[in-house]
């Protein structure tokens, strides 16, 4: 499994450590070099899907089978939630990220949004078998690219406080990637474009994001209606 882990360790969590320094949340257009990983990554996954000499998925996937066939965890599907939900873990315990409580969560949903639209039309575009032969949604790796972007929103969030913050963060997401990889559920290419679509989702994301949600003032009128005999509430929201 040495070329399984120093590919999928050595290039997805380096990439991305390696991309760009730190910046606040503004309006300024979109850095260069915040490109860097995921068009990296994207590149790279692509590349993988051809039979190259240098590097075959098929042979990676013959490589598992030799090592891991065995192998069935399902501790990735919550740890591509961990990254966002320590955001919010930290905000109760007092420490403030670089966002309030209100930007932060609408940051995340639109970065899950944009991510989950990207991810979805490339499975049902490309129909991809996926390496169990189980369906031929394979490409790229939903989980994978979750796991991206909640990293990438933690790493926005509080890697200007301490690099830790960065690094456990793409060591949770790198871990997901391996394990879909190991669980037999995705190609190496399908895990490669989905860390880069969650990265670009969610910088795509803090850079176009300028419209301060947290200094608006929301109302919600809530009035009970009745209609042919069913009770119900009509809900205005004002913003």
């Amino acid at each position: 499994m040495k070329v399984l882990y120093s590919l999928l360790i050595g290039l997805i969590f380096t990439a991305y450590l390696e991309a760009q320094p730190m910046d606040s949340l503004s309006n300024k257009p979109l850095r260069w070099k915040s490109m860097i990983a995921p068009a990296s990554l994207i590149t790279t996954g692509l590349l993988v899907i051809d039979e190259d000499e240098f590097i075959s998925r098929t042979h990676i996937l013959e490589e598992r089978n030799e090592n891991a066939i065995f192998f069935n965890r399902h501790i990735d599907d919550y740890l591509q939630y961990t990254p966002a939900a320590a955001v919010f873990g930290l905000n109760a315990l007092g420490v403030k990220g670089k966002n309030t409580i209100v930007e932060e969560t609408i940051l995340l949903v639109k970065s899950e949004l944009l991510m989950s639209a990207i991810v979805y039309t490339l499975k049902q575009t490309t129909n991809i078998q996926r390496p169990d032969s189980s369906t031929y949604n394979s490409f790229p790796s939903g989980h994978t690219a979750q796991a991206f972007v909640a990293a990438t929103f933690l790493h926005k969030e509080y890697g200007h406080k301490s690099v830790w913050y960065s690094i456990g963060a793409y060591g949770a997401a790198t871990t997901v990637g391996c394990m879909r990889v190991l669980g037999n559920r995705h190609w190496l290419s399908d895990v490669f474009v989905g860390a880069g679509v969650g990265i670009l989702s969610t910088e795509l994301v803090y850079a176009t994001h300028t419209y301060k949600w947290s200094k608006r003032k929301i109302k919600l009128t809530g009035l009970p209606t009745y209609n042919q005999g069913a009770y119900g509430i009509y809900l205005s929201l004002a913003l």
